[in-house]
């Protein structure tokens, strides 16, 4: 599985790791201490890079959800 953050160039790099982080799943309290910020910043950045406007796209191949045969999605590539 991989995301892709569209919109990205309008955030900060420390707004860029709290989206990602966020938008993989992690709570607010372990974003913050990975980063070594307080959980009241990462609220902060989390909240101006939703006022600035971003779109989270994942992208799961058809094999991991079981939907092709290895077959089926090589020939839909061609």
């Amino acid at each position: 599985m991989q995301i892709e953050i569209r919109g990205a160039e309008r955030l900060s790099f420390r707004e860029r790791q709290v989206v990602t982080l966020k938008e993989m799943g992690y709570p607010t309290d372990h974003i913050a201490k990975q980063l070594g910020l307080s959980p009241s910043t990462i609220a902060t950045l989390y909240n101006r890079a939703r006022t600035k406007g971003y779109q989270v796209v994942i992208v799961i191949p058809g094999n991991n959800l079981g939907i092709f045969g290895p077959d089926e999605e090589e020939e839909d590539k061609a």
